[in-house]
């Protein structure tokens, strides 16, 4: 996978439309295909190189989120591996901010809520959907019965109270804006929790369905206080038992789990395996079971592949280039300016939207397996509008006449970081090349990934590469990056209509509306361009045909909780 994440005056009269992506390009396609034999050059200098394909429509790719255990005979006990090509970082549901990171809470704390494979909302640790009254003010949410921690406390409205106020005070918290602007947590009796709003606040359930979600043991919260994630203890299939930095994390199924009857294996180990290469080949000679984000130089031979199976479901999330307008403090605090012209010149960085081509891009590096993307809401959410999806066209002869008027040198440089992986640094070469056309001149600087998040939080970058792995709610794959002091607002981005826009669209809801107001956003961010959306991949895990019950859904979170090692025969 590429990455992880995630302003200007208005566009003079003179400047064309945006039209929807999908629209014509300004260019003619044998003008954008030149710059490739360039990227080929590029690309071949890197290990996984690869066949150029330029055109032809993506061949259709039915979604497969699992392989379901159905009838078939499993074995109890084992030790399952999964190869995890990136080292989460903290395990602490407040502050974490890593999709592999997500891998690993998900079978040791579980949420409020869910999502099943269809992206559907269900309760997990609710007992049932919230309530809500007020107008939107109030929302009650029931708490299941009969469920302990893994320390052997009970799970109650308490606990729930505990960890919503630990998300919404905690200074290094990453949940307070995906909260909403709550003025109160009340467990109103041991089995029901009441939330209270200021203001109306759509989309909390879906945010109860990701980290904000995840209920910490008070016991532990109490003992381990800011080093919770040294030993993670929460409700779950499984218990954390440990962790080797840069080598694996271990969980051991934990007896005291409410479905303690349908977990199936007795312990999954996290390995760390940064390079693809190394994933499928552990993968063919089973020393792992399951691996996640399969390069797209290796899913066509995985796929004919006897002894193994391949998942795949569309995304949620998005990947982009997050440019440093006023991080200098850590995001989420007041942004400062930067005195650069890529920072301070809305001109500067229109024309590096501009400059992108992602549609020789997307299917040159990713042999058709991705997608363009123009905007954090992915095509299928009832939330998309062609506003919301619009996009910069591919115009480099324009990104050239901006740069002119912002009176900057040409070809302008621009040190971008990303991920020292063999796909992330493909897909940074042919951005390199492709950008030259339209006046760019791109330095890769290739980081490890957990050093890129802190990097990324901390503000040290002009340019990153980096993506989000979605939510099914525009609201968590927008605010927290592009409202003033979100938590993930990685540019130090604010703009006062973004700003507004935002909290309106939380407090409508009526989808029509909200998608609406969205599209107004996204609007205003394509003058301002702090976030230029590149493409969506396509969430690719695989696993050996020896085990079944491997889940991958459209959050892009690999789920192992009822895997299971089949008997043999």
């Amino acid at each position: 996978m590429v990455g992880f994440v995630e302003r200007s005056p208005p566009r003079r009269p003179e400047e064309p439309a945006l039209p929807s992506h999908r629209g014509t390009s300004a260019t003619p396609r044998r003008r954008r295909r030149a710059p490739l034999l360039a990227l080929v050059a590029a690309v071949l200098l890197l290990p996984g190189c690869y066949d150029v394909q330029l055109s032809g429509p993506a061949p259709e790719r039915p979604d497969q989120p699992s392989d379901p255990l159905g009838d078939r005979a499993v074995r109890a006990g084992g030790d399952l591996v999964m190869g995890l090509s990136a080292e989460p970082d903290k395990l602490d549901p407040t502050t974490s901010s890593s999709l592999y990171t997500r891998y690993v809470m998900n079978t040791i704390c579980e949420k409020l809520y869910d999502i099943d494979a269809s992206g559907t909302v269900v309760p997990q640790l609710a007992s049932a959907l919230p309530t809500i009254t007020d107008g939107g003010r109030t929302v009650t949410i029931p708490v299941r019965d009969g469920v302990k921690f893994a320390d052997g406390t009970d799970l109650d409205a308490e606990a729930v109270r505990t960890t919503f106020e630990r998300n919404l005070t905690l200074k290094t918290s990453a949940r307070k804006s995906e909260l909403g602007p709550i003025s109160s947590v009340e467990a109103k009796d041991a089995r029901t929790v009441v939330v209270r709003y200021e203001t109306p606040f759509a989309p909390l359930t879906a945010a109860l369905a990701d980290r904000a979600g995840m209920i910490m043991s008070p016991k532990a919260l109490d003992a381990l206080g800011d080093k919770f994630s040294e030993h993670p203890t929460c409700v779950g299939p499984f218990s954390f038992v440990a962790r080797v930095p840069q080598t694996s994390i271990t969980v051991r199924r934990d007896p005291l789990y409410y479905a303690a009857d349908q977990v199936h294996l007795d312990t999954v180990t996290y390995r760390i395996m940064a390079d693809a290469n190394i994933r499928a080949a552990n993968l063919r000679s089973g020393d792992i079971q399951v691996a996640d984000s399969i390069s797209t130089q290796d899913v066509d031979a995985l796929v004919k592949e006897r002894d193994v199976g391949v998942l795949q479901t569309s995304s949620l999330g998005y990947q982009a280039m997050t440019i440093n307008l006023g991080n200098t403090d850590g995001a989420g605090e007041p942004p400062k300016q930067i005195d650069t012209p890529l920072a301070r010149d809305p001109r500067v960085r229109l024309a590096l939207a501009y400059a992108v081509d992602r549609d020789a891009l997307v299917n040159s590096v990713f042999n058709n397996w991705y997608s363009p993307a123009c905007s954090p809401i992915p095509p299928t959410s009832p939330y998309a509008s062609p506003a919301g999806e619009a996009c910069v066209p591919h115009d480099p002869a324009k990104a050239r006449e901006l740069l002119q008027q912002a009176g900057v040198q040409i070809p302008f440089p621009i040190t971008v970081k990303t991920s020292n992986t063999a796909e992330s640094l493909r897909f940074a070469a042919a951005l390199q090349a492709a950008l030259e056309p339209g006046g760019f001149a791109l330095q890769i600087e290739p980081v490890e990934y957990s050093t890129l998040l802190d990097q990324q939080s901390a503000g040290d970058f002009d340019a990153i590469l980096l993506g989000w792995s979605g939510r099914i709610d525009p609201h968590g794959n927008m605010n927290s990056f592009l409202v003033s002091g979100g938590g993930n607002n990685y540019a130090g981005y604010s703009n006062q209509t973004v700003d507004d826009t935002m909290a309106e669209a939380a407090r409508s809801t009526d989808t029509a509306e909200r998608a609406e107001l969205y599209g107004k956003v996204m609007t205003q961010v394509r003058e301002d361009n702090p976030i230029i959306y590149l493409y969506r991949v396509r969430n690719l895990a695989a696993y050996t045909r020896d085990t079944g019950g491997v889940e991958i859904f459209p959050d892009g979170v690999v789920r192992l909780s009822r895997a299971a090692f089949l008997q043999e025969g």
